[in-house]
């Protein structure tokens, strides 16, 4: 009897330590929840654009259509993939859209006079970007994309540490200023 009395206490405690931890893991998961944006910004106006490439912006970029600028665009912040601190630094302007099965379906046009990447590891994917590139931060790629304008890289460092893939073309000139 003694050995079932001691058994069912061990139970209820185990079960009020499991609702009790339960509990406080809840709020904090909520709490980690508001503080990370995991959301894209999909834009279709010139200063829905602006405001996403911006420090207060989101790591996801996505255009719906063409976007012509006539000023500079600065690409600020320090962004994670999927927009959670625990992954990777990563920043992405998505100048197209795909079907369900990530084809590419159709690629949009981004036209300013000049774009300045001061993110790190900021990708260009998809589409084409009218104007020069100007690269001031590590791990710049350019992806499936044409740049219509010169790249220039802040430093040997950035150039080194940048990608320009396969499938990628840029009209103009590539160099260290």
């Amino acid at each position: 009897m003694k050995r079932k009395l001691g058994l069912a206490a061990v139970i209820v405690l185990g079960l009020f330590l499991l609702a009790a931890c339960g509990g406080n893991g809840a709020d904090q998961n909520q709490e980690e929840a508001a503080d990370t944006v995991t959301t894209a910004s999909i834009v279709s106006e010139a200063e829905e654009f602006r405001q996403a490439i911006s420090e207060d912006g989101t790591w996801i970029i996505a255009t719906l259509n063409d976007l012509n600028f006539d000023e500079e665009l600065v690409v600020e912040g320090t962004f994670y993939n999927g927009g959670d601190s625990e992954n990777d630094i990563y920043r992405k302007i998505a100048a197209y859209a795909q079907d369900d099965e990530r084809n590419v379906t159709d690629r949009y046009t981004i036209t300013a006079p000049q774009m300045t990447i001061n993110s790190p590891n900021t990708r260009f994917q998809g589409g084409v970007f009218e104007g020069d590139i100007v690269v001031e931060a590590n791990g710049f790629t350019l992806y499936d994309a044409t740049v219509e304008g010169n790249i220039y890289f802040a430093s040997e460092e950035f150039q080194e540490s940048a990608e320009i893939a396969e499938d990628s073309e840029v009209t103009g000139e590539m160099e260290v200023q």
